[in-house]
């Protein structure tokens, strides 16, 4: 169906399959939900308080965030918010130095860093939200890192809102298990995308493709039952599917199309 297309379909094909963050979020409407209550409860009511969210790659954490902050951009407006991925931390203890950075405070390393920080965290200001993106990039020896970002907010007078995502389901019972049932972060785990979740998931992205399918519905099925059996991640099989477009959009323009002559010649 596709050498029928005008090529355009293809470029449409391909935008609607990029890993951008969707206007909704197909099978998640319960996390979302979570999410956005937790903020409206701890950020807009002024509670400190910390939300850790796990799941494998793929399965939404980061995109149904990001949407929560987009949706709740006017609610929030009256608080801090620091994103801060991870990965891009030379070490766990790099983070201090970012999240300092990012509240205007002057580069402080150690004890005076910390101490600047608690200070400023608990000093009378408009609420701070701080996602951390990859946070198992944070387990150290003794786990020191972790626990301070999660202690602080308990600390009198905190105004920190915490969000942790990572991989690991067991994160907190390994790393922050010194915490207690007091201060444990609340739990939110994202599942793996089934067969039908994921079919729903192609089959709205390349809906948005004007003219005939693009893919064949029978393809779609066999993409999202291969991803589900292995992963579930949806991800995945966004890719393989723009790989197939992109693999018969070659093959197209590599053939020389004939058209008739004017006057019927």
């Amino acid at each position: 169906q596709l050498f029928r297309q005008e090529g355009t379909s293809y470029q449409q094909a391909k935008r609607v399959l990029h890993l951008a963050v969707p206007d909704r979020l197909h099978a998640r409407e319960r996390e979302m939900g979570i999410i956005r209550q937790f903020l409206k409860d701890h950020v807009c009511k002024r509670r400190p308080g910390s939300l850790y969210i796990s799941g494998a790659p793929g399965t939404g954490k980061t995109a149904c965030l990001s949407r929560v902050l987009l949706d709740c951009k006017d609610e929030l407006a009256g608080s801090k918010t620091i994103v801060l991925n991870c990965m891009s931390l030379r070490s766990p203890s790099c983070v201090f130095p970012s999240l300092a950075q990012a509240l205007g405070l002057p580069a402080a390393t150690g004890r005076e860093g910390l101490r600047s920080l608690e200070k400023r965290l608990t000093a009378p200001g408009p609420m701070v939200l701080v996602v951390l993106d990859e946070l198992d990039q944070l387990e150290s020896k003794g786990q020191d890192v972790l626990y301070t970002l999660f202690e602080w907010p308990r600390l009198p007078g905190s105004r920190l809102v915490l969000v942790g995502m990572a991989n690991a389901l067991d994160l907190a019972d390994r790393s922050l298990a010194r915490l207690g049932a007091h201060g444990s972060p609340r739990l939110l785990h994202f599942p793996p995308y089934t067969r039908e979740q994921l079919t729903s998931i192609l089959q709205d992205r390349l809906g948005q493709v004007a003219g005939d399918p693009v893919l064949d519905a029978a393809a779609l099925q066999f993409c999202a039952r291969k991803v589900s059996a292995v992963s579930g991640d949806a991800r995945k099989a966004l890719d393989v599917c723009r790989r197939a477009v992109e693999m018969v959009e070659l093959e197209v323009r590599s053939q020389t199309l004939l058209k008739p002559l004017p006057g019927g010649e």
